[in-house]
């Protein structure tokens, strides 16, 4: 994976520059989501990808990715923090400046307490909220969780001034604060989400909502940061399936519509050839949903032995497995961070192209035992056919595969049984932080057993172990470059698993689009017509 690549892929078509026009101002931009996709239009009851593209022109963080194509696109920069936190307390404590001059939709200034209050709206055990699994460090996020208090004891507001204390030193925490969209204290804590108008910090505000048919976005008046929003209205319809709204995109009937990239593979080659790649309508772009297969080092056949698992690395046709995928669906990798991911570098581990079998052979010589591997795959089409591509793969160096399927509603829980007797798992895991942590969920003992968590590696290591808790405690820089190395080090020395492809994000936008930058979905607030 050459990282050039990967930045020509991820492209934007200017809204304003030397030889652009300037970007027009005002109109309806018109979107369409699958009718299943969005269900909610509270930030904090959102759980999948399409409400967080929906939403995000409404939301304001402390700090936010900026409205820039990959890789600057995915750099936290401050939003509502006037700079990033000062980190005290060895680690523990993260003091944040909020800027003065912020308002809600509303008219109502934003502040400390407003933060505050949304980090307790998200903690409050009656939102059921998936947002609430990225506090539950903050000292008192417990009793909140509980019903044993209504505010966290960590989370103080006084002035223009927030501080938050953990329970221990995580250096991931200004990944997380960029989760919030902060929310005024006059929206209480709702089970069943909050109604529209919903008073919001971002460029725009969630003004109407019917579920299943429409959202209507409507320009914050007064907003004044520096993101842009060039449109007056974003009117999302959300009465159709995939294919259709990919069908009036085409027509020029939508301006866009968020659809999964497997939804792209029956078109994705007709749009490339009608539209090009990356010029002005049909766009790819790096994703962090990781693609895998899990090798268990709870087993004899892969149990303190790494010159087997580097063998199979070498011996996997990673391309024939995203080839199964459909077209344009992801990019290969052999390394575990995702080039969007800080702390990435840019290794040439194991073979993208085609496998090196004899680099392979000469590795498993002796370390085969067995020379049997039991494997499972989900019992869908793509599960079955990569789990026969693998069984070749491998039976080119000696390892006989016996393959199990189990349907994917059960598939998951048999791999975080314990004891469970497969070698290899079918597996994937998206990164839902821009944090180089996902190597600690992936690989750090402390994650076995943990449902939230993705060690189907079974991987134990006391080295390993001590590296990543002591990376996850480093902030800035230092982090970044501790990570950066554990992946490449994994990867290449330990290799508990078969990284071979991260998933791209593919985008249509019609003909009366004139701003577009995609990093990974379309950033709609960035969006302009024609």
């Amino acid at each position: 994976m050459v990282l050039a690549a990967l930045c020509a892929v991820a492209n934007s078509v200017p809204a304003s520059g030397v030889g652009a026009p300037a970007a027009k101002e005002g109109g309806t931009f018109r979107m369409g989501i699958p009718d299943d996709a969005l269900t909610t239009i509270d930030w904090a009851l959102a759980d999948s990808p399409a409400p967080f593209v929906a939403l995000r022109p409404t939301c304001a963080s402390l700090l936010n990715s900026p409205d820039k194509p990959f890789p600057a696109g995915r750099r936290l920069v401050p939003e509502l923090a006037a700079d990033y936190p000062k980190i005290s307390n060895r680690g523990r404590t993260y003091t944040f400046t909020i800027r003065r001059g912020l308002r809600f939709s509303t008219g109502a200034p934003v502040t400390a307490r407003d933060v505050a209050h949304t980090i307790n709206r998200f903690l409050d055990p009656s939102m059921k909220s998936v947002a609430a699994g990225y506090f539950p460090d903050i000292v008192g996020a417990q009793d909140v969780l509980a019903g044993k208090a209504r505010e966290a004891a960590g989370v103080r507001a006084r002035g223009n001034r927030l501080t938050i204390r953990l329970t221990k030193a995580e250096g991931d925490f200004e990944a997380r604060a960029a989760t919030l969209c902060v929310v005024p204290q006059s929206l209480p804590p709702e089970p069943e989400g909050a109604k529209p108008p919903i008073p919001a910090a971002g460029p725009y505000y969630v003004s109407q909502y019917w579920p299943r048919e429409r959202v209507v976005l409507e320009r914050n008046p007064f907003y004044r940061g520096t993101r842009p929003h060039h449109v007056e209205t974003i009117d999302i319809d959300l009465a159709a399936d995939a294919a259709t709204d990919l069908e009036r995109v085409d027509r020029g009937q939508l301006d866009y519509a968020w659809v999964p990239t497997a939804e792209y593979a029956a078109r994705a080659l007709e749009f490339r050839r009608k539209y090009g790649l990356n010029e002005t309508r049909f766009f790819s772009t790096p994703a962090d949903f990781l693609r895998l297969f899990s090798l268990n080092s709870s087993r004899p056949l892969f149990r303190d032995n790494p010159r087997l698992r580097q063998a199979v690395n070498f011996a996997v046709d990673r391309r024939a497995l995203l080839r199964e995928r459909g077209p344009l669906a992801g990019y290969p990798t052999d390394q575990y961070l995702a080039a969007s991911i800080p702390g990435y570098r840019n290794e040439r581990i194991y073979p993208l192209k085609a496998p090196d079998l004899a680099r392979a052979r000469s590795l498993a010589r002796g370390h085969a035992r067995s020379g049997k591997a039991t494997l499972y795959v989900p019992s869908n089409p793509l599960g079955i056919a990569q789990g026969q591509i693998l069984t070749r793969n491998l039976q080119r160096i000696g390892i006989t595969v016996k393959t199990k399927q189990f349907p994917v509603t059960l598939y998951f829980d048999k791999l975080t049984t314990k004891g469970e007797p497969y070698d290899i798992a079918w597996d994937g895991w998206l990164a839902n932080l821009p944090d180089p942590a996902v190597l600690n969920d992936l690989f750090a003992g402390q994650s076995i057993g943990n449902p939230a968590a993705g060690n189907l590696s079974y991987f134990d290591s006391p080295s390993y172990n001590r590296r990543l808790e002591a990376a996850s405690k480093l902030a800035g820089a230092a982090r970044y470059q501790a990570y950066g190395k554990l992946d490449v080090d994994l990867a290449r020395n330990a290799a508990p698993a078969i990284a071979y492809a991260y998933d791209s994000a593919l985008t249509l936008v019609s003909k009366n689009v004139g701003c577009v930058v995609v990093n990974p979905y379309l950033d709609l607030e960035a969006a302009c017509l024609k």
